[in-house]
C-alpha cells in the first residue's frame, strides 16, 4: 500500500514510517522543510513538501495515496491560543484529507487522545470530549470516523498522555523540560493521577495494524501502561537530573495544567483482542532510565 504520512519526522511518526516500510508498504511523507525532506528520504520514503496548513498540498497527498495516516499537529503549547491554533490547524487538514478521501473506501488512521472517565479506565468505547482545552480536536476527529456512511475507512488511534522513547516524549517529556528549566522535578496536586503510556515503537505497530485491518468507524487505544502515577514519574525524572521531587501548581503548565492534573487511566482490551496488537517494548518507568542529566 502507498500510504501518505503527515508528521513524518516526529518521535512518532518517525516510528511509524519504519514501520510501515518495514511490513512492505511505501510512503509518501509531508515534509515542511529542507531538513525535514532529507531526512524522510534517509528513512526510505519519499517526500511531499509543504505543511499541515497547506491543504491543497494535502489533497494532493492524499490523491497519490492508497491510504493517509495523519499525525502532525503543532508543538506550540505556550498559552490558551496557541493551543486553539493548533487544534483549528488540524482540524481544517483532517475536514480537507477526508473530502479527499470521501468514496474510495481507502484508509485513513488518525491520532487523538485516550478519554478521561472518572473513576474508571477509560476504553474504546467512550467518546472523545468535545470541550476544554482540546475539545475541538476530539470534535474534529469524531467527524472523520463519521466519514465511515460516506465511503471512507476511517480509524483513530488514541494515544495516551506518553508516548515515549529512551525517555523522552509526550507528557512526561514535558515534565521533564520543565524540571530541566525550573530546576525542580515537579508534579501537579498530590501526584496520585494516573497517566496511561506506551513505548513509540508499540504506537507504531498499532498505527499499522489499524490502517490494514480497522474497521470503518473504529477507535483502538495504544496503551501499554493502564496508569503510572505522576509522582512516580517524576522521582524518576528527579532522580535521574539531581533535582528535588515536589508538588508544583497547575498553572505551571500552562493550558495544559487541567489536563495534566487529571486521573486518567485508560485500557487496551478491546484493541489487543480485536487485533491482535501487544505491546514488546519498555514500560515509561522503565523507559525513563535513559533520561542523561
Amino acid at each position: 500500500m502507498r500510504v501518505f504520512v503527515t508528521g513524518a519526522t516526529g518521535l512518532i511518526g518517525s516510528t511509524v514510517v519504519a514501520e510501515l516500510l518495514g511490513n512492505g508498504h511505501t510512503v509518501l511523507a509531508l515534509a515542511r522543510s529542507d531538513a525535514s525532506a532529507r531526512a524522510v528520504e534517509a528513512a526510505g520514503a519519499e517526500p511531499l513538501r509543504g505543511a499541515l496548513a497547506d491543504l491543497d498540498v494535502l489533497r494532493t497527498g492524499a490523491a497519490r495515496a492508497d491510504g493517509v495516516v495523519h499525525l502532525a499537529f503543532g508543538n506550540d503549547f505556550s498559552s490558551p491560543e496557541a493551543l486553539a491554533r493548533n487544534v483549528a490547524e488540524e482540524s481544517a487538514a483532517l475536514a480537507a484529507l477526508g473530502e479527499e478521501l470521501v468514496g474510495s473506501d481507502r484508509p485513513f488512521v488518525t491520532a487523538s487522545g485516550t478519554p478521561q472517565t472518572p473513576g474508571r479506565l477509560s476504553t474504546e468505547a467512550d467518546p472523545l470530549p468535545t470541550d476544554g482545552p482540546v475539545g475541538g480536536r476530539g470534535r474534529a476527529v469524531t467527524a472523520v470516523l463519521g466519514l465511515a456512511t460516506r465511503g471512507v475507512r476511517s480509524t483513530a488511534v488514541r494515544l495516551p498522555r506518553t508516548v515515549h522513547n529512551q525517555g523522552s516524549g509526550g507528557f512526561a517529556g514535558l515534565l521533564t523540560d520543565i524540571a530541566r528549566r525550573t530546576g525542580v522535578s515537579g508534579y501537579p496536586g498530590d501526584g496520585t493521577q494516573r497517566w496511561p503510556a506506551v513505548h513509540a515503537l508499540d504506537a507504531a505497530a498499532l498505527f499499522r495494524l489499524a490502517l490494514e485491518r480497522g474497521e470503518a468507524g473504529s477507535a483502538w487505544h495504544a496503551v501499554a501502561d493502564e496508569g503510572d502515577r505522576v509522582r512516580d514519574i517524576a522521582e524518576v525524572v528527579g532522580r535521574r537530573l539531581g533535582l528535588p521531587v515536589e508538588s508544583v501548581p497547575a498553572q505551571t503548565y500552562g493550558p495544559l495544567g487541567p489536563i495534566f492534573e487529571a486521573d486518567q487511566p485508560s485500557s487496551s482490551a478491546r484493541t489487543r483482542s480485536a487485533l491482535g496488537w501487544e505491546p514488546k517494548h519498555p514500560g515509561l518507568l522503565e523507559d525513563l532510565e535513559n533520561i542523561q542529566p
